[in-house]
């Protein structure tokens, strides 16, 4: 019987250890794929103010470069959240910029500022510019940006501001109430109330201000959020004429298109060989917000997608050689919705009566008990 139970256990032993090799051993299949390098690295992002340098690379499974590959690049910005919202809430779980381009090296530059923190997520397609050259693929990347340490410091420092109003209230009320004949109320009270009525009055007059300003630098149509064209700017010489068409007017949360043409002036057929230096500037900061060195397809045009996040009025630049065009953009700033305005209201009254909490009870804790 001993016999017999040790042999069966030798046998289930051999038994796992063979399945455990097989699984070890069983070939595993690789898989096209495109990697990502960013520059710089994304712990020094700052959201809506550092300029990331994107590079993607089409491999084949063995990890060898895709050439003549058309690559397009869809990036959205992180969805929303319930309870945590970011300095732009209409851009959350938008499209910020989308664009085809022809890779002859398998390779995709860029340079894009992203907008808010959070995981930003981009869709990339890979197509042979020769129908059958290899099996077009896609793959979903993802990228998460911290959050600006300046946004922390502040909201700490209101915090702060937030919980020493409240504890000095509460302290006040914790004291003694004692009411004379002729008053209402005691006076620590009455002084306290006529505090926060001059508070809530600054308050409500910076509120409106806000929104006026913001009404003012409105610029487009609320009703339709139609994206308006308008006629193309062009240079040329004696060899090449450029121009540049698409949307001057934008809304924030939706893409507008952008065209760069290229052609002879004289026969008009399209020129394809020329290198587009191609760039967006935002006009209160003057900062580079995307930058890209395009090539024209076999049109001679070279079209993108991008969003204005901002609500800022944007210049978009092309040059080719000697050659310049641009236009301005007019975009169009939302207001966050009201469920984001309560939501901060929100933790800030918390913040406030947490202090007054401990303001209150600390002072009748320190009261002698008669």
């Amino acid at each position: 019987m001993r016999k017999n139970k040790y042999g069966s256990l030798t046998l289930m032993v051999i038994f796992v250890s063979l399945m455990i090799w097989l699984w070890k051993s069983t070939p595993v299949v690789s898989q096209p794929t495109v990697k990502i390098q960013i520059e710089p690295p994304l712990e020094q992002v700052i959201p809506d103010a550092t300029l990331v340098k994107f590079q993607l690379q089409a491999l084949d499974a063995s990890g060898g470069i895709y050439n003549d590959a058309l690559i397009g690049v869809h990036i959205s910005a992180p969805r929303k959240t319930p309870w945590f919202t970011s300095d732009f809430p209409i851009v959350e779980g938008t499209e910020l910029l989308a664009l085809e381009a022809y890779a002859p090296k398998g390779k995709l530059e860029f340079e894009q500022v992203l907008p808010i923190r959070g995981n930003y997520e981009l869709a990339v397609t890979v197509t042979p510019e020769v129908t059958g050259s290899y099996a077009p693929f896609e793959q979903s990347l993802k990228i998460n940006v911290p959050e600006n340490p300046v946004k922390y410091r502040n909201f700490a420092v209101l915090a702060v501001i937030l919980l020493t109003i409240g504890a000095f209230s509460g302290w006040i009320l914790g004291g003694d109430q004692t009411i004379a004949a002729t008053e209402i109320a005691p006076q620590p009270v009455r002084m306290l109330l006529s505090g926060v009525t001059l508070l809530a009055i600054a308050a409500l007059l910076l509120v409106n201000f806000s929104a006026e300003m913001a009404e003012a630098t409105s610029h487009s149509h609320p009703e339709t959020g139609e994206v308006i064209s308008s006629s193309p700017r062009i240079e040329k010489n004696e060899t090449m004429q450029l121009e540049i068409l698409g949307d001057t007017k934008a809304v924030v949360g939706k893409l507008a298109t952008q065209t760069v043409k290229i052609t002879n002036p004289s026969t008009g057929e399209p020129i394809t060989d020329v290198q587009i230096n191609l760039q967006s500037v935002a006009n209160e900061s003057n900062g580079l917000m995307f930058a890209y060195q395009a090539m024209p397809d076999l049109n001679g045009q070279f079209t993108w997608k991008e969003q204005f996040f901002d609500g800022a009025p944007h210049i978009i630049t092309a040059n080719v050689m000697q050659l310049q065009v641009s236009h301005e953009i007019e975009v169009e700033g939302i207001a966050p919705p009201l469920s984001v305005r309560l939501i901060s209201l929100l933790y800030f009254t918390l913040i406030f009566v947490v202090g007054l909490s401990a303001g209150f009870w600390g002072k009748r804790n320190t009261q002698p008990i008669l």
